[in-house]
């Protein structure tokens, strides 16, 4: 890993950690910088398996999110084990030839898949009744933030905190430059992102489940440039991003609106 790919994820987890917004914090997590910096600086060219290596970012965070709260490990555990889990995807990508459109096919499927199994899971919350409370029943719980927000975070001095993510950045980005051409999708600023997120972890896997189809949309867009020139790919990739996680967003926010004004009718 380059001294600038250092200096990038550094400057990616310091800044989620200054967002206070579980939303933004996935969307600034989502930008393919460090993809951008691994096909500049290693030549690897996109195929299917990159495309699968999405999943394997969404792999990482589900399996540090379970393991850190359903589980109760510590972070540090629980980020080691979801290291674990995306080296032994990428190894079994490695381990065979995966044609690139049907991996493009398959990986959009599973991202429907798996937004409708979410909405499934996280339905519309029904209105307040205008009438109050229910008889006996107690206060109402002030236990977490809203939906989207960040609890309580623990402060680090500002120079302890940028030390520590320069040193995490430097050991992950060794360890992964063992995956070949999985490189490009490891989750180099992620494994710190985990453990800055891990009182919202939960709610960030939602956010950057969502957001990983515009990533898919880079790489399918780099996958079509790739043999015109590098320049041209990368372009192509980062304007294919922008449009995606635009209409994500929107969507998102049309949704969170119509929610908003069903909540009054339903009252």
């Amino acid at each position: 890993m380059t001294v600038q790919a250092v200096l990038l994820v550094t400057a990616v987890v310091w800044a989620v950690s200054l967002i206070r917004s579980v939303r933004m914090r996935a969307l600034v997590y989502s930008l393919p910088l460090p993809m951008t910096l691994a096909l500049v600086g290693t030549g690897h060219r996109v195929q299917g398996a990159q495309l699968l290596g999405v999943l394997g970012l969404n792999l990482f965070f589900v399996v540090v999110a379970v393991t850190h709260h359903r589980w109760r490990w510590p972070i540090l555990i629980a980020d080691a084990a979801g290291i674990i889990g995306y080296v032994a995807f990428s190894a079994g990508l490695l381990a065979v030839p995966v044609p690139f459109w049907p991996a493009l096919v398959g990986t959009v499927l599973l991202w429907t898949v798996a937004m409708l199994l979410l909405r499934r899971q996280h339905p519309t919350p029904t209105a307040p009744s205008s009438t109050g409370p229910p008889v006996g029943a107690g206060p109402p719980s002030s236990a977490g933030p809203p939906v989207g927000e960040s609890g309580p975070r623990t402060r680090l001095p500002a120079p302890v905190k940028l030390l520590v993510i320069l040193l995490g950045a430097t050991l992950t980005g060794l360890l992964g430059e063992l995956l070949r051409a999985m490189v490009v999708t490891f989750p180099y600023a992620g494994v710190l992102v985990a453990i800055e997120s891990r009182r919202d972890l939960v709610t960030f896997t939602r956010h950057f489940a969502r957001n990983s189809l515009a990533l898919v949309g880079f790489l399918a867009a780099y996958h079509v440039w790739q043999d015109t020139s590098t320049a041209a790919a990368l372009t192509a990739g980062w304007v294919a991003f922008a449009v995606l996680a635009v209409a994500l967003h929107a969507a998102t926010a049309s949704g969170a609106a119509r929610r908003r004004v069903a909540l009054p009718a339903a009252g």
